[in-house]
C-alpha cells in the first residue's frame, strides 16, 4: 500500500508536472515573441540575481518542513507557526540588504542602470514567495500531493491571463515596464497559490497560545537542514550570478564584443539551456515526494526501503532525463522554431544535450543526502562543482571558443557533481 502511495503520487504529480509544463511553454511563448530579444536578453541577464534572491526568500523551507512533519516528532502546528517566525525574521534582513545594495548591483557589476528597477521589483515579491513555500512544505510532509498540483496549474492560468491581456499594454508604453511586470507576476501568482492551499488546510483547528510562541528546539531542528540546503543552493546560485560577469570580463578580454556576448548569452541560457532543463519540474517532482519517503525510513531505520525508494527516483529520473534529451537533440531546431520563433541555441544544445541524462540524475541524489541528514556534504559537492566550473569558465573563455566556454564548462560541472553524489551515497547505503 505504502509502494502504491508512493507510485501514485508521483503519478499525480507528474500529470500534474505535464500540465503545467504545457501551460509554461505557452506562457515563455506569449512573452518572449511580445518582449522581444532586446526584452529577452534584459530579462535574462538578471535571471540569476532573482534565482539568489529566491533561495535566500525560500530557505529550503519545504525540504526542511517535509522533513520534520514527516519523521512525525514534532507537532505540526508548532512547526508552522516556528518556521513562520524564522521566515519573517529573515524576510526583514534580506529585502532590507538588498534594497540598499540593488544600485551597487545594477551599476557595477551588471553595468546596466535599467536593471536597478528590476531588482527592486524582486525584492517586492520574496514574502510572497516565503510564504507559499511554507505551505508547499506543509502538504508533502503530509503526502498530500494535490494541492501543490492544483496551485501550480492556477498560477500558469494567471499567467497567462496576465500575458495576453496586461503585458502588451505596457511593452507599448515601455520595455523596462514589460519586464518589470513580468518580474511582478510572481506577486499575482503566488498570492494565486496561496488561496489555493487554503482551501485544503484543515479547518476548525483549535490554535493554543503555546503553539504560536517559537520553539527553541523545532528553530534549530530546522536550521540544521535549512542552512547546509540553502547554502548549496546559494554556492550554486553565486555560481549563476557570477557566470555571466566573468563570461563577459573574460570574453570581452578575448576580443567579442558586448552585443555579441548579450546576444549568444541569451541564446545558450534563455533557449538552449531552458530548452533542455524544462523537463527537470518532473524531477523535481519525484524529488518533492522522495524527501518525506526517505526521512520516513531514515527514522525508522529501515534501509531496505529506503534504498528501494532510491533506486525507484533515479531509474524514474533517468527515463525522463533519457528520452527528453533525446527527443531535444533530434528535433531541436523545429522546437526552439516553434516555442520561441528562432533557432538561436541549436548549436549549443547539440553539444549539451547528450550529457543532460547526468543532468536529472543529480537531483535525486541531492535529495537523498539531504533527507538522509546529509546536506553539508551536498553543500560541499556543490562548492567543489561551483568552482570547477567557473575555473573551466575562466581558462576556456581565453580559448576564443565563444559561448562554447560555458557550455564546456557547464558539462565538466554535471559530470564532476554526479560522480561525487554517487560515490558519497554508495558510501552511506553500503
Amino acid at each position: 500500500m505504502q509502494k502504491d502511495k508512493f507510485k501514485i503520487s508521483i503519478l499525480i504529480l507528474l500529470l500534474g508536472g505535464f500540465i503545467v509544463k504545457i501551460l509554461g511553454f505557452v506562457v515563455k511563448i506569449i512573452y518572449t515573441r511580445i518582449i522581444g530579444v532586446q526584452g529577452i536578453a534584459l530579462y535574462t541577464i538578471v535571471t540569476p540575481t532573482y534565482s539568489l534572491l529566491i533561495t535566500l526568500a525560500s530557505f529550503a523551507l519545504p525540504i526542511s518542513i517535509s522533513k520534520l512533519i514527516s519523521e512525525n516528532n514534532y507537532a505540526t502546528k508548532k512547526i508552522i507557526f516556528s518556521t513562520t517566525f524564522l521566515m519573517i525574521f529573515l524576510n526583514i534582513i534580506f529585502i532590507t540588504g538588498f534594497i540598499l545594495i540593488a544600485p551597487l548591483i545594477s551599476h557595477n557589476l551588471l553595468k546596466n542602470a535599467d536593471t536597478y528597477y528590476l531588482l527592486i521589483a524582486m525584492a517586492m515579491t520574496l514574502p510572497f514567495i516565503s510564504i507559499t513555500s511554507i505551505l508547499k512544505g506543509y502538504f508533502l510532509g503530509k503526502m498530500q500531493v494535490i494541492p501543490n498540483t492544483v496551485s501550480n496549474i492556477f498560477e500558469q492560468i494567471i499567467r497567462i491571463i496576465f500575458l495576453f491581456l496586461v503585458l502588451p499594454i505596457l511593452v507599448k508604453k515601455s520595455l523596462l515596464l514589460g519586464v518589470i511586470s513580468l518580474i511582478l507576476l510572481n506577486i499575482i501568482s503566488e498570492i494565486t497559490s496561496i488561496i489555493v492551499f487554503s482551501f485544503y488546510l484543515p479547518k476548525n483547528k483549535i490554535i493554543h497560545k503555546e503553539e504560536i510562541i517559537p520553539q527553541k528546539t523545532i528553530l534549530r531542528k530546522v536550521l540544521d537542514t535549512s542552512i547546509p540546503s540553502v547554502s548549496s543552493r546559494f554556492i550554486g546560485n553565486i555560481g549563476f550570478f557570477l557566470e555571466p560577469i566573468i563570461l563577459t570580463h573574460f570574453l570581452l578580454l578575448s576580443g567579442y564584443s558586448n552585443a555579441f556576448i548579450l546576444k549568444e548569452y541569451a541564446a545558450y541560457n534563455a533557449y538552449a539551456l531552458g530548452l533542455l532543463s524544462l523537463p527537470s519540474f518532473f524531477v523535481a517532482a519525484i524529488c518533492q515526494i522522495l524527501i518525506p519517503e526517505i526521512s520516513k525510513y531514515n527514522a525508522l531505520q529501515n534501509k531496505k526501503m529506503l534504498k528501494r525508494r532510491l533506486r525507484q527516483a533515479l531509474r524514474y529520473s533517468f527515463i525522463i532525463g533519457f528520452f527528453a534529451s533525446l527527443i531535444i537533440l533530434i528535433f531541436r531546431n523545429q522546437i526552439l522554431m516553434v516555442l520561441y520563433n528562432t533557432t538561436l541555441g541549436s548549436n549549443y544544445i547539440l553539444v549539451l544535450a547528450p550529457f543532460f541524462v547526468l543532468f536529472y540524475l543529480e537531483a535525486p541524489l541531492i535529495s537523498t543526502l539531504q533527507a538522509l541528514g546529509y546536506a553539508k556534504k551536498s553543500m560541499k559537492i556543490t562548492f567543489y562543482g561551483e568552482i570547477v566550473k567557473l575555473s573551466f569558465l575562466i581558462i576556456l573563455s581565453l580559448c576564443k571558443i565563444g559561448l562554447f566556454s560555458l557550455v564546456i564548462a557547464e558539462i565538466i560541472n554535471i559530470i564532476f557533481v554526479v560522480s561525487l553524489d554517487f560515490k558519497n551515497l554508495k558510501q552511506y547505503l553500503d
